[in-house]
């Protein structure tokens, strides 16, 4: 960010280049209502889910 703020880095989302929201995500998560570590766990639930990653084993 700071580079892309210093113009060092140009087309940044979210700097100097809008943020264009998908038609049909094939996943979202509410960051306002979940924490980092429980957003980070829906992600990782849903790509196990879909078979992209092998599932987490219960620590």
């Amino acid at each position: 960010y700071k580079k892309a703020r210093a113009g060092e880095i140009k087309n940044f989302t979210g700097i100097d280049s809008a943020y264009e929201v998908p038609e049909n995500a094939d996943m979202t998560v509410n960051t306002t209502e979940l924490s980092a570590e429980q957003s980070a766990d829906a992600i990782i639930a849903d790509l196990a889910k879909r078979g992209i990653i092998a599932p987490l084993e219960d620590d």
